[in-house]
Formats: C-alpha cells, structure tokens, sequence
C-alpha cells in the first residue's frame, strides 16, 4: 500500500483488516486539504495505520491511533515510525470505547473512525466521540460504512455531508450548533 509521497507501508496478511482503499483515502483528504496541516488526528480502529501515515505525511502535528489487534499494533507503530518527522504519535491498543474514554479532556480536529462494517461499534463510539467532547468545535469526524448502512443520530453531532464510493460510503459529521450559537457567514 502506497500514500502520499509515494511511500511504501506494511499491512498485515489476511483479512483480519480490511485497509481504507486508496480511492476512498484520496477522496477524504482531498475533501480535507487544507484542514490536516498542523491538525490533531484521531484513527479509531485504525487497522495499519494507513489513514495516520497519511495525516501526518501532510503536515498533522500529532496522531493517536487506536486498535484492538497487538499485529496490527506493530504494523501501525512501523509505519508511523517511517513516516514521522517532529510529529507526535500515539497508539493505544484496546477496546476503542474503553480506550477513548481515557481520552477525556482532549480534543482532535479530524477524527477517523471505520470499524469493521458489520461491528455493533456504530452507536456507542459515535456516543463516546460526543458526550467526552472529543471532536473540536470547528473540527470534523468521517465514518467508514456500508452504502446501505443507516448511522445513528447523535444530538451534538451533525451530518455535514455523505460520499459513496462504490462499496464504501464516509459520512462527515460536525458538531451541532448548540442553542443560543450562530453560524458565522
């Protein structure tokens, strides 16, 4: 597999991750660019760290990934290694609910989440994202699913935009105008 730059990273064999396709990764940052430079990055069920390696490829000040698997623990850490210059790196291994309330009190500008498709994660991560406030106020959370796969609604999170791609749909959510607030024009 091959990011930006053109530089190489490991996956792990077989089909215990399936990694974003370069497609859909192409398409989240070209709807980011210029939003990942100098950002905090948030990989939830990060499988090979692909989406990481990217963001910080193009200028992230930090990235925390979060995985369940100890393999793929080891091919992230590898491929951020390679790819980090003066960048902060974090990768927790664990049950991402669990792991993300240790998160608490921090806040990322672009979140990552895409768990395995047919998972029950959905609902209590994009709950966990919200109610510990971890998506900035002017950041973005994408979610990897299944085109016919319907997201749960979240109060404080808003869907901002969908894109399909073929197999693979990413919905963007933003954080919800909370009452008294008003969109800057």
């Amino acid at each position: 597999m091959r990011i930006y730059g053109n530089r190489q990273l490991k996956t792990l064999s077989g089909l215990d991750t399936r990694p974003t396709s370069a497609r859909v990764r192409a398409a989240v940052f070209n709807i980011w660019q210029g939003e990942i430079d100098n950002c905090s990055w948030l990989d939830l069920c990060a499988g090979s760290g692909a989406m990481s390696a990217e963001a910080l490829s193009r200028g992230a000040k930090s990235v925390t990934c979060i995985e369940q698997s100890s393999p793929a623990c080891a091919i992230i850490r590898q491929n951020l290694q390679q790819i980090a210059k003066n960048q902060t790196c974090q990768i927790l291994r664990g049950d991402v609910v669990h792991k993300l309330k240790t998160l608490t009190g921090q806040q990322f500008d672009r979140i990552y989440f895409d768990p395995p498709y047919a998972s029950n994660l959905y609902q209590p991560v994009l709950e966990e994202i919200a109610s510990s406030q971890l998506l900035h106020p002017d950041g973005e959370l994408a979610v990897e699913h299944s085109p016919n796969f319907e997201l749960p609604q979240i109060t404080t999170l808003a869907i901002c935009r969908q894109k399909a791609y073929g197999h693979t749909a990413v919905t963007f959510y933003c954080p919800s105008q909370q009452e008294g607030q008003s969109l800057a024009l």
